[in-house]
Order: structure tokens, then C-alpha cells, then sequence
């Protein structure tokens, strides 16, 4: 780790809160911290900005944080699936504006929204360092783009706000709409790729970069379906950024390649470096039966189904940094050798979808290499499994922005474009996966190998939702999101059938009953 967050919760209260005074002090200097008086050179500025990551992680403390909210929402698809709490809920399609995780991930993105704009509005005279606040003040616009963009995935018509807020007047409305958030993304991206830098060194390392700003840029173009500006975009990355695949697809998450290579961005995580910098992550991913004295604490709710493993070819060279393909594990006695026997992926295992389902049977014999199978799909995106190591001492940053999601934008702006070579992308993607290239499809066979790629490249990064949900049309076509939806209740036997509410998540409940000027949506009203 490198970029480490220096925020102070008290700084936070602070700078959040406004000091009730007097008449009679108004015309005094105030004696408390606020915006105005704290942000005085670089230095301070800095330690706002990094405030602004805080989000990225769970140095804010939530329970709920950030990209938990994120892998609760992927559930609505059914690849992911968890067995207890909220997982399950968005497996079966029960998802309300009252739902905690729903509220607690626009809490996070409003108000790291409200820190940006914070900094952003601040004049501050430091003539020995007017680069370096420039380039603070261009994270924090692309921070901003990042959470507006996190909530223009998910949600319809949120309210922009482009002034911090330290009271509950003048409330922002959501009647501009989508378009209104995209274009202050685009504002944003833009004018932070005029200032920030192609990269860092030292302790600089993981803060935003040009190449950053600009793939959050193409991203957002791809929602607006803006073909051409996002091949444009694309095109730039890949000429001028000197970014290039791994040839090792697992290197995307691990602990020795961070903040290089192809990702891009992402949140920086080290318990080593300070306590208060784990994730939850791996708690809720891990195998059920991993021995605890081997890295085995949480609830390991989450997974892939045993579908969805089925789905990569035998060949795929992703399978072994997607999936935890083999471990040791507690279910059963040790075997003749004293150790815990190490089960392996199969299929030929059992699987279902409750808690236990796809695990080693535990009447299992521990010497039979036959009989140690499991059939559940965990992440080795997330999982760490460390002999000694518990849920608050991971080390793996959380990924945010990778490469091949520049490849694979490029591929579908130019098919839909129908200019430029719209197979260099994802043929790109593919050879690093030892798979062949594609030729001579369809516009139609091209947006469909396209979605399936990014189902392979990016399970378990909580982008499938918003990827089905952006190129889905409820009732119509195409509707990858429907279709997935109805497979996994098709295949496990779920009571369950796509609806329009499935394809947008709610504004909070909270928000439309404490904020007059945001309406809700038509699928929730």
C-alpha cells in the first residue's frame, strides 16, 4: 500500500457541522474549524482530498460501505447469490426504497459528493505549490464524477449538487434528470484530466490519474450512448496511456501488482499499514469451510452459482484468478496425514443454493481424493485465504477500473458506431484468456460475445449489474439482465420473474420523504 488515508473522524465532524453562535458574536473571527478557515495551503487541501477516498474502503467506518453495497446489488442478476441477509433479498427480486443498503450506499456517494464539492469551491493562495493544488482540486472533480457516476449506474434521476452542504436548506432537486448528471460527469472528467498526471510514484501511488478521469469519461459515454466520443476516448487510452494487459490475469488482484499495469484505479486496503485500513470483503466470501487457523472467519454468504462456473470454457486462462478452485477445509475429519484434506472444484460435485450446498459432503472420506469435491463457485478475486489471518487483517486492494474495460468499451462503441476495428478489444481480452478471436459477426452476435465477455472478465467486481441494466430493455430486446434473471430461476427453481423495478434501483425512502425537490421514480411511485 502507499496512498494512505490520513482523515480524522473529528476533522470530519467539523468540517460537516456548523458551530451554532450568537448575535453578538457575528461579527468576531469564528474560533472553529470549517472550510473557509482549514483549507488554507496544499497540505490541508490534501488531507480534504484524501477524505474523498475515505469511501473507496471502509475508512469511514461504515459497516455497509461502499462496495459491499455494490456486491448486494450484483445479486439482482442471480450469478452471485448469498444464503442469509441482503444477498438473498436481491436474489429473489425483494427490494425496497426502505432497504438499509440502498440508503447506506447514497449516504456514502452524497457524501463524498458534498467533500469535493467542499474542496473544490475553495480558493486557496499557496504560491509555492499552484500545481499541486490543482491537481487536488482535479482529484477531487474526478472523485466527484466517480460517485456521481456510481450513482448513475444504479439509479434514475438523482439530484445534482454542486455546492457543500452543511445544513438542510436549500436541497437539491433531481429535476435535471440523468442528463443532468451525465453532463457535470463530463465537466468533470474533463477538466480533471487537464491536470492530474499520467501517473505516480512513491507515496503518491493509487491517486487518480489522467487515465482514470479519462476511462470514467468513456464509461459514461457508453451510458449516454455517445459511440463515437467514447471510441475517441478509448482510443486515446490505448494510444497514449503506455497501458497494456497483464499476460497473467490474476495479477488484477493481487497484493505484489497494485496500483500498476492495468488497473487503472481502485481503493487502497492495508491492515498491516494501519488497522483501520481492512476490508470486509473476504469475510463474506470465503469458503464456508475454510479451517479458521487458516484465514477461515466471516459468514462466506456469498458466491457464484455452480451455473455460472459451468459457463467458462475449460480452457479459460481466467478460471484461476476468478475462482478459488481448490482449499483445505474443516467440514470433515483430517486425514491419515493429520492435515486438512484439500477439496477441489468439480463438476461432478453436488450443488444447491442453500448454505451448505455445494460443499464437501461432510461424510466425505478425507483419504479418497474422488470424494473431495465441491461444486460452489467462491471468488478468488476477493477470498483471502491467509494461514493465521482474520477479516480485519486483508491486505488486497478493492478494483475499481481496469484495462480491459477501456478493450472492451472500445469494441462495442465501434460496433454500434460502425467505424474503427470493433473486434481489437475484445479479441485483446480474449487471447490474454487463451481463448480465440472472433470474426465476421453481426452487429447483434458482437453486442451479445461482448456482454458474455464481460460476464467472464468481470464476475465478482459488481459491474454485471449495471452492465446488464444499462443494455437491457425491460419487455423488450435486448434484455440480458431479463434473460439471466429468468435462467437462474429457471435452473434453481425460484419463483421468480424479471419486472420493471429490477432494471433501476430506488431513490431511498429517506430522501423522498426528507427532500421535496427529489420525486421518485416511475417504477417505484
Amino acid at each position: 500500500m502507499n496512498m494512505k488515508k490520513k482523515y480524522l473522524s473529528s476533522w470530519a465532524t467539523s468540517l460537516l457541522l456548523i458551530v451554532g453562535v450568537g448575535c453578538a458574536d457575528l461579527n468576531e473571527t469564528a474560533d472553529y474549524i470549517n472550510p473557509d478557515t482549514f483549507y488554507k495551503s496544499a497540505n490541508e487541501l490534501k488531507l480534504g482530498v484524501n477524505a474523498v477516498y475515505d469511501d473507496l474502503t471502509v475508512g469511514s467506518g461504515d459497516w455497509f460501505n461502499y462496495f459491499y453495497n455494490r456486491y448486494v446489488f450484483e445479486c439482482v442478476v442471480g450469478y452471485q447469490v448469498g444464503w442469509e441477509k441482503q444477498p438473498l433479498q436481491y436474489n429473489l427480486g425483494n427490494v425496497t426504497s426502505q432497504d438499509d443498503v440502498i440508503e447506506a450506499y447514497w449516504g456514502q456517494c452524497y457524501r463524498s459528493i458534498n467533500r469535493a464539492n467542499a474542496i473544490i469551491e475553495q480558493e486557496v493562495n499557496d504560491p509555492a505549490n499552484t500545481e499541486l493544488v490543482a491537481r487536488l482540486k482535479g482529484e477531487a472533480q474526478f472523485l466527484r464524477a466517480f460517485y456521481y457516476y456510481s450513482l448513475l449506474i444504479y439509479f434514475d434521476n438523482v439530484p445534482l449538487t454542486l455546492k457543500s452542504k452543511d445544513n438542510l436548506t436549500d436541497l437539491p432537486s433531481n429535476k435535471g434528470g440523468t442528463r443532468a448528471i451525465i453532463d457535470q460527469i463530463y465537466v468533470d472528467c474533463e477538466a480533471a484530466a487537464k491536470v492530474l498526471p499520467n501517473s505516480y510514484s512513491g507515496a503518491d501511488l493509487g491517486r487518480a490519474t489522467k487515465w482514470a478521469a479519462k476511462a470514467i469519461l468513456m464509461k459514461t459515454q457508453l451510458w449516454d450512448k455517445k459511440w463515437p466520443q467514447a471510441k475517441a476516448t478509448a482510443e486515446d487510452i490505448v494510444t497514449n496511456s503506455g497501458i497494456d494487459l497483464f499476460t497473467d490475469f490474476s495479477f488484477n488482484f493481487d497484493t505484489q501488482h497494485e496500483n500498476m499495469g492495468e488497473r487503472i484505479f481502485e481503493g487502497q486496503v492495508s491492515a498491516k499499514a494501519n488497522a483501520n485500513e481492512y476490508n470486509n470483503h473476504s469475510a463474506h466470501f470465503n469458503p464456508e469451510d475454510l479451517p479458521t487457523d487458516l484465514g477461515g472467519a466471516g459468514w462466506s454468504w456469498l458466491s457464484a452459482t455452480k451455473d455460472f462456473r459451468e459457463s467458462y470454457a475449460d480452457n479459460d486462462k481466467r478460471i484461476q484468478g476468478t475462482f478459488v478452485e481448490s482449499y483445505p477445509t474443516a467440514r470433515i475429519k483430517k486425514n491419515s496425514a493429520g492435515n486438512y484434506p484439500t477439496v477441489k472444484w468439480s463438476k461432478t460435485a453436488t450443488y444447491n443454493l442453500s448454505r451448505f450446498g455445494g460443499i464437501v459432503d461432510p461424510n466425505a472420506d478425507p483419504n479418497n481424493p474422488a470424494e473431495m469435491v465441491f461444486g460452489k463457485a467462491w471468488s478468488g478475486k476477493i477470498s483471502e485465504i491467509t494461514p493465521g489471518g482474520a477479516w480485519t487483517s486483508t491486505e488486497r486492494n478493492t478494483i475499481y477500473i481496469r484495462y480491459a474495460d477501456v478493450l472492451l468499451g472500445h469494441s462495442e462503441a465501434c460496433n454500434e458506431s460502425g467505424t474503427g476495428d470493433k473486434f481489437f478489444g475484445i479479441n485483446k481480452v480474449r487471447s490474454r484468456a487463451g481463448l480465440t478471436n472472433l470474426t465476421g459477426l453481426s452487429q447483434t452476435q458482437l453486442r451479445d460475445a461482448i456482454v458474455s465477455e464481460t460476464m467472464r472478465e468481470f464476475a465478482f467486481e459488481q459491474v454485471i449489474y449495471p452492465e446488464l441494466r444499462r443494455k437491457s430493455t425491460f419487455g423488450g430486446s435486448p434484455d440480458y439482465l431479463g434473460d439471466y434473471i429468468k435462467r437462474y430461476a429457471t435452473t434453481y427453481g425460484v419463483a421468480r420473474v424479471p419486472k420493471a423495478k429490477d432494471y433501476v434501483l430506488p431513490i431511498p425512502l429517506k430522501e423522498t420523504l426528507g427532500n421535496p425537490n427529489v420525486t421518485q421514480n416511475p417504477q417505484w411511485q
